[in-house]
């Protein structure tokens, strides 16, 4: 099995390299290459890699649970000293949940996107952008040292450049592609520090390394030397993870993603790459697990950002623009959960927003093609009537992430609730403010997702006579993706029942093994000096140590989220629908505020964008560039020149002035004789 690893990575990148070449070949040409072909291409490479990844999950279940591990080396990467870095693939049971989501979430998409971008005459390219970030993704989670890691963590930042800015011709879209770059790039620069840090520790201790296994065999071994930089590295990993997944301060670049096509949005901004930030924390558990001050940062910022977010989905009047800021709210629900080392309750939340996250994305998607590009949710409304596939499974993914049981989110979020309020972290009274929190985005989520609901498909009909008169179902490529990723919504949590329920947690026995510390069949965690957070709230999430209690909070967190939408009904459905305008008006400044997104975009143009120019303007490029790099360059020239100038003088061509020249060296020779 291990010598099918190589495959999985691969194919979508050979998928890439024959569309790209596609591409390229007609770039010229009036029409592009058959649909159908780079069709076939396109959606075979990301369905041969799930494919594989099925066959070897299969291998993997068959296994003793402490062994489960596929492991192959493809050659030597970088050589340099004693430093010696393998291109390396490394699939664990984390790593395995993954590829599932990866291959699995991501072929439905491809094929989605087949009816999606039907007729745009960048159909190649764009299935060579997303079979390129298939591979990148892949590498990314298969990953067995941190550089490889990082090369996924950098190649899935560029083909989000690529997708976001897809119809680069619109200045908004380049201009959002080129703003999800900078931003990722700030994190990017923590990230590599961070890693740095950690290989100067393992140098000085005698193995130069960034193989994660080793990394935390030493780990064990030296725990006083990692603990001593573990806040410091943890912490600038973390900044990189806030980038990468869209965390304050650096989540401004998921919303103005939005401009790319919606299959973008689906398979990078809410299924993938998004929650790549999430998966390195939890595969590098043992460093947060020695760093419990940084753990407890993830922890705070993770709610912080889970309700900020939330507040802000309130007053959005795009459709994607709500499930952007959605998927930054869910995202710091997961990093709330590996804040408090419940890492198998955020991954499993990982894994069920994945079905109900790309679905919405591509409900949203269906809408808008259906009305022929709107967006505006105040210009919807019934459209039930007219798309009932698309109405049905956006309903379904839009109670999944509500949190009402029985479908997938209600488990993955109670679970974090749950672990958040048993967590021993930061100050006594810590856990039980994150858990009102997280109680709090429950509630607002369930509104601001039934609001785009009732605006979209309920209420009051506002969908204009030219829109309605092209209004249709998508067509069966579309809604097919849709019924399968809506049935995932509803089944998919059912791998995680909690004891409390009858259940016995499926999903958190089958990531025991990497959490409790064991890699390859040897126990190298267990017993860790440090290792409470882990080992405290995650066996209280599972094993429930006051039912009656988890009982209690989960019906509170239920009760909640039912509210929510009740709420959302009676604004939106009961009044008669209200129009933006009137709720403008009824909220006052409140809603301006929220509606503007807090202006944190507008303050970091002030504060930071506009002052960067300016450095850039005057001190870098008229100052040091143009005044002493360029002067010192000019410099030399002109000094060549003025030479030069002089020399031509003497180079006159009258033979009498060289006869001249002649008689004063003969002279000075007389003179030096005689003298």
């Amino acid at each position: 099995m291990n010598s099918l690893l190589w495959l999985i990575p691969v194919a979508p990148l050979a998928g890439a390299a024959l569309n790209g070449l596609l591409a390229l070949a007609y770039a010229k040409r009036e029409q592009g290459p058959s649909e159908r072909l780079v069709a076939l291409i396109g959606c075979a490479a990301p369905l041969l890699s799930f494919f594989i990844a099925a066959k070897l999950f299969l291998a993997m279940r068959s296994m003793a649970p402490e062994a489960r591990l596929f492991e192959q080396s493809l050659f030597t990467w970088i050589v340099a000293g004693p430093v010696r870095i393998e291109w390396a693939y490394w699939v664990d049971a984390l790593s395995m949940i993954m590829l599932l989501i990866v291959t699995g979430i991501g072929s439905l998409i491809h094929i989605y996107s087949v009816g999606y971008m039907h007729g745009d005459r960048g159909f190649a390219r764009f299935f060579s952008y997303l079979n390129l970030f298939m591979f990148a993704m892949l590498t990314l989670v298969m990953a067995k040292n941190l550089p490889l890691l990082f090369v996924g963590w950098e190649g899935v930042g560029l083909c989000s450049y690529l997708l976001i800015g897809f119809w680069y011709k619109d200045l908004a879209n380049a201009a959002a592609g080129k703003k999800a770059f900078v931003v990722n790039r700030i994190g990017d620069f923590a990230f590599l520090i961070g890693m740095f840090m950690l290989f100067v520790t393992s140098m000085q201790l005698g193995n130069a390394t960034l193989d994660v296994p080793t990394l935390r065999e030493m780990a064990l071994v030296h725990n006083e030397a990692f603990a001593k930089i573990g806040v410091a590295a943890c912490i600038l990993l973390f900044i990189g993870a806030c980038g990468k997944s869209a965390q304050i301060p650096l989540y401004v670049w998921l919303p103005d993603a939005m401009a790319g096509p919606t299959p973008v949005s689906a398979l990078i901004h809410a299924a993938t790459m998004v929650t790549a930030g999430v998966y390195m924390i939890a595969r590098l558990n043992f460093l947060y697990d020695l760093a419990p001050a940084a753990a407890t940062v993830v922890a705070v910022i993770g709610a912080a950002t889970a309700i900020f977010a939330a507040t802000i989905g309130f007053a959005q009047r795009d459709i994607k623009k709500v499930l952007a800021y959605s998927t930054v709210s869910q995202l710091g629900y997961m990093f709330l959960a590996v804040g408090v080392g419940a890492y198998a309750a955020g991954i499993f939340h990982l894994l069920t927003h994945a079905f109900f996250k790309a679905c919405l994305f591509l409900g949203a998607g269906s809408v808008i093609h259906g009305l022929s590009g709107e967006q505006d949710l105040f210009k919807m409304g019934q459209l039930r009537h007219h798309m009932k596939i698309t109405w049905l499974t956006f309903l379904i993914s839009a109670i999944a992430i509500a949190g009402i049981p029985p479908l997938a989110g209600f488990f993955s979020k109670d679970e974090i609730l749950w672990s958040t309020f048993n967590a021993h972290i930061g100050p006594d009274w810590l856990p039980r403010v994150l858990w009102m929190v997280g109680l709090a985005t429950a509630g607002m989520t369930a509104f601001y997702v039934f609001r785009a609901v009732f605006l979209t498909f309920h209420g009051k009909d506002n969908v204009s006579h030219e829109a309605k008169h092209h209004l249709h179902e998508s067509p069966p490529i579309m809604t097919m993706p849709l019924v399968v990723l809506a049935a995932g919504a509803v089944l998919a949590g059912f791998l995680g029942v909690p004891a409390a329920l009858g259940g016995n947690n499926a999903i958190h026995h089958w990531l025991e093994p990497v959490f409790a510390g064991h890699v390859g069949g040897h126990e190298i965690g267990v017993g860790m000096a440090a290792a409470h957070v882990t080992n405290v709230a995650v066996a209280a999430a599972t094993e429930g140590h006051n039912t009656d209690l988890e009982m209690i909070l989960m019906g509170i967190s239920v009760l909640v989220a039912i509210m929510g939408i009740l709420f959302a009904h009676t604004v939106y459905v009961r009044s008669g629908g209200p129009d933006a305008v009137g709720i403008a008006r009824a909220l006052g400044p409140v809603y301006t505020l929220v509606a503007n997104k807090f202006y944190i975009d507008e303050i970091y143009e002030r504060t930071l964008v506009r002052p960067g120019y300016a450095i850039a303007d005057k001190l870098m490029y008229r100052f040091i560039d143009s005044g002493i790099i360029e002067g010192i360059v000019n410099g030399l020239g002109i000094s060549a020149r003025l030479i030069g100038a002089g020399m031509r003088l003497m180079q006159s061509g009258v033979v009498r002035t060289y006869a001249f020249f002649m008689l004063i060296g003969f002279l000075y020779l007389v003179y030096e004789l005689v003298r």
